[in-house]
């Protein structure tokens, strides 16, 4: 709509890397063409990705480098990152991404809100007008304290630090249980996200009994399925899930 084109890297497991970043605006900027084509405008990464693995700090900082250093602004998307604060194996904090990135968002939507997001743009006026762009996209909630308020308990006594870590717990007894029972994961996630094989009679017993997600074809008789927790997943649930499989 805003006639901008997603320019995509190879991802791995949901990432992409520094390197990467770097090698790609290097080949563009040698392309003699580079005037007649698409320009890069912006480095676009989540947190968690959508295959719940994690940026480590040492990657978010070198990625932060890379987009400075060729004038791209860097902007994470947290639609699960209270998933990513919980999960015992991040290293990154809200001021690390504060510090690093050029904007980012606190999701809320899959994080314990009723709906809505925060976006943060630490630095003053990165973004001049904001408030008018969000108007003349028809983006203006007139009644912005109603997802203000959410917010502002999500943040009261860390509340949003330790609202995913129930769901964390979850999908790791669930992945215990999985492996125990025989099945095989796609990989290893370390957030809420859990990624496993299923062949195709497995997958038509469980789907008449539980909600999971289609991911990809892994081969002519597996699919790989995703089975997601979350802040409100309990543990009557978790057990239940578990005697199914």
């Amino acid at each position: 709509m805003g006639g901008h084109k997603v320019l995509p890297l190879p991802q791995h497991f949901g990432k992409i890397t520094a390197e990467e970043i770097d090698a790609y605006m290097k080949d563009f900027q040698d392309d003699a063409n580079h005037d007649h084509m698409v320009q890069p405008g912006m480095v676009y990464i989540s947190q968690p990705s959508e295959y719940g693995t994690l940026y480590s700090l040492e990657e978010l900082t070198q990625i932060s480098h890379i987009c400075h250093s060729h004038h791209l602004p860097l902007y994470v998307d947290g639609a699960r990152l209270a998933y990513a604060l919980a999960s015992t194996q991040n290293d990154v904090t809200l001021p690390d991404l504060a510090r690093l990135c050029d904007a980012f968002y606190i999701g809320g939507t899959k994080c314990g809100a009723l709906f809505g997001e925060a976006v943060v743009i630490p630095q003053h006026n990165r973004i001049p007008h904001f408030f008018t762009i969000i108007k003349q996209h028809g983006a203006l909630v007139a009644k912005g304290r109603v997802l203000g308020i959410q917010f502002d308990e999500l943040f009261t006594d860390d509340l949003y630090l330790h609202i995913g870590r129930s769901a964390i717990e979850y999908a790791e007894k669930i992945k215990k249980a999985l492996q125990e029972k025989g099945y095989s994961l796609y990989f290893d996630s370390p957030t809420n996200q859990i990624f496993v094989i299923l062949d195709d009679a497995a997958k038509c017993r469980l789907e008449q009994h539980v909600d999971f997600s289609f991911w990809e074809m892994y081969d002519t008789t597996h699919t790989v399925v995703r089975f997601a927790t979350s802040w409100a997943t309990t543990a009557a649930a978790t057990d239940q899930l578990i005697a199914l499989l």
